[in-house]
């Protein structure tokens, strides 16, 4: 199901990922990927429709994925963790890093948000965070 804007993600959700200009989500399959050989991440479907393997989990610590935490995407398919290495293109995407699953967690797994909206969070998630038992 497709979650509100503003909902809170939850550490250890199955999420799509889905790339605004192309409507395609963040796939993966156990193919070999061309530059590291790890296994390939590319994209998969239209306008948000995909399948079963454009699922991933998110990793963090805590009860929601916040703002300035690290997180790390694992398939739930494959188990392999979303990863970046340094491998670049050549031709036709020069400097493009390849993006790959990697089947042992590291620091080359780990990722931040660096630029995006904030949404705020709403009422019940406010209270939800800030509940203390009397």
């Amino acid at each position: 199901a497709v979650c509100q804007r503003g909902t809170p993600v939850r550490c250890g959700q199955a999420i799509r990922l889905t790339h605004l200009g192309t409507g395609r989500n963040l796939h993966s399959h156990r193919f070999t990927s061309p530059l590291s050989g790890n296994q390939e991440v590319s994209a998969f479907g239209e306008a948000g429709e995909g399948d079963y393997l454009d699922d991933w989990t998110v990793v963090c610590s805590g009860t929601y994925w916040v703002r300035d935490d690290e997180v790390r995407f694992q398939h739930t398919s494959t188990d392999v963790f979303l990863s970046v290495t340094g491998e670049q293109y050549g031709r036709p995407i020069h400097g493009q890093k390849e993006v790959h699953g990697m089947a042992t967690s590291s620091q080359n797994n780990y990722w931040k948000v660096m630029e995006g909206i904030f949404m705020q969070p709403s009422e019940t998630f406010q209270m939800e965070q800030y509940h203390a038992e009397l």
